[in-house]
C-alpha cells in the first residue's frame, strides 16, 4: 500500500511530505494501523542532534494514536476498528518486561532510537523503493498508517477524541508517570517540577490529581501561567534563591522533585530544594557530565533517572484517559493540532516554545 509520510533524509535538513510504500500487510503479532494523529516529542527532534547515531533516512514518530485496520492474528488481542494508542517497543521477555518494567527493556535502544525492529525491515521503502529505517518507536507515525506490534497498541474507547490521544503514548505518560509511579505521590506530598514542558506540565496536572502541593519552574512565563491553571505555585527560572523559595512553598522541602530539563544548575538547585530524604527523577537524556555541587546528596537525598515514567502503557493509558474524563488531567488543553503537511512549522513553534505539545493530523 502507498500513503503519505513525513521522511527526514539527513540530519540537517527539513521533513518532507512524500509517498511511501509499506510492501506486506502484518505479520505474527502485528496490526497495521490508520493515524488519527500524532505528538510531536523533542526526542523526535533530538534525532538532530545524534550524531549519527539514529538511521537516515527514516519516518519519526512515536506518538501515534489511531484505528486498527488490519491485524496479524487473533494472538494480538485487538480487531480491525479498535481505536488504539501507540507506546514504545519492548521484547515482552527480558527479565525487566517480565517484572513490568519495559521501559528499562534490555533492548530498549535497539528496538526504539536505533532503527527499531530488523523482521522484515525492506517492505517499508520510499517511493523509489529505496530503504527507511525499520520502525521508529515500533511506529514510525508521522504518517497516514503505521505497522506496529500489538505490544505496544493499548486499545482504549470509542468515544474518546483518538486524534488527541496518542502523547499519552510518551511524553505526558513520562511526566504522569514519574509522580504517580516514580514517586507513588499522595494527598499531602510536595512535588517541585523543573520545566513546565508536556512533560512537566503532566507531572504538574497529575500531581494536582494526586492531591499533592505542587510548585513548577519554568523560564517562559505563559508556561507558568498554564502551571498556576493546573494547580502549582509557579516560580521563574531566574529567580534568586530558588531552593529557599521552593522550601518555603512545601513547609521545610520538596519531597520530590522531577526535572525535564537536564540543566545542571536546575539540577542543583532541585536537590537543595529537597527535604531529607526527598527524591529527585531526572527524564532529560544528559549530554555532558553533571557536576553536584558539595552537600546535595547530603540527608539520604537521592537521585535516580527515570525512563517512560515507569510505566506499563495498558495499565497507565487507560488511567490517564479516566482521569481526563473526570476533568483532572486535562491533557488537551496542551495540544496545538497541524496537518501533516506541515510538520516543519510545527517543529519550528515547538523548538521555539510557541507550543506546548503538537500534535501532526495525517
Amino acid at each position: 500500500m502507498r500513503f503519505d509520510a513525513a521522511v527526514l533524509r539527513s540530519y540537517e535538513d527539513p521533513f518532507a511530505v512524500e509517498e511511501v510504500i509499506l510492501n506486506a500487510g502484518p505479520g505474527e503479532g502485528e496490526v497495521l494501523v490508520r493515524i488519527a494523529g500524532c505528538g510531536m516529542c523533542r526526542t523526535d527532534l533530538a534525532v538532530r542532534r545524534s550524531a549519527g547515531r539514529s538511521p537516515l533516512p527514516a519516518v519519526l514518530g512515536h506518538e501515534g494514536a489511531g484505528v486498527v485496520v488490519e491485524t496479524g492474528g487473533a494472538d494480538t488481542g485487538l480487531s480491525a476498528g479498535d481505536h488504539v494508542v501507540l507506546s514504545f517497543d519492548s521484547c515482552g521477555h527480558c527479565r525487566s518486561c517480565l517484572g513490568a518494567a519495559p521501559a528499562y527493556c534490555d533492548t530498549f535502544a535497539a528496538l526504539n532510537l536505533f532503527g527499531g525492529r530488523a523482521e522484515n525491515a525492506a517492505r517499508f521503502t520510499d517511493a523509489a523503493g529505496g530503504a527507511l529505517a525499520p520502525r521508529w518507536f515500533g511506529q514510525s507515525s508521522f504518517a497516514a498508517y503505521a505497522m506496529v506490534p500489538a505490544r505496544n497498541a493499548v486499545r482504549v474507547a470509542p468515544a474518546l477524541p483518538l486524534e488527541l490521544l496518542g502523547p499519552l503514548g510518551c511524553g505526558f505518560l513520562t511526566g504522569a508517570g514519574a509522580v504517580l509511579n516514580s514517586f507513588g505521590a499522595g494527598p499531602g506530598d510536595t512535588v517541585a517540577v523543573f520545566g513546565a514542558g508536556a512533560v512537566g506540565l503532566a507531572a504538574v496536572m497529575a500531581a494536582t490529581a494526586a492531591g499533592a502541593v505542587v510548585v513548577a519552574v519554568d523560564r517562559h512565563p505563559e508556561r507558568l501561567a498554564l502551571a498556576e491553571k493546573f494547580g502549582a505555585a509557579a516560580l521563574h527560572a531566574a529567580s534568586g534563591d530558588l531552593p529557599d523559595r521552593i522550601r518555603r512553598l512545601t513547609d521545610g522541602g520538596a519531597r520530590y522533585a522531577l526535572d525535564t530539563t537536564g540543566s545542571a544548575p536546575l539540577i542543583n538547585d532541585a536537590l537543595r530544594s529537597l527535604r531529607p530524604r526527598g527524591h529527585l527523577g531526572l527524564v532529560a537524556r544528559l549530554h555532558s557530565e553533571l557536576p553536584l555541587e558539595t552537600g546535595t546528596l547530603d540527608r539520604g537525598r537521592r537521585l535516580s533517572h527515570i525512563c517512560e515514567g515507569d510505566a506499563v502503557p495498558a495499565l497507565m493509558i487507560p488511567r490517564l484517559t479516566g482521569l481526563w474524563q473526570a476533568g483532572r488531567f486535562p491533557f488537551d488543553q496542551l495540544i496545538r493540532t497541524y496537518p501533516l503537511i506541515d510538520i516543519n512549522e510545527a517543529e519550528a513553534d515547538c523548538e521555539a516554545g510557541r507550543v506546548v505539545k503538537p500534535v501532526l493530523i495525517p
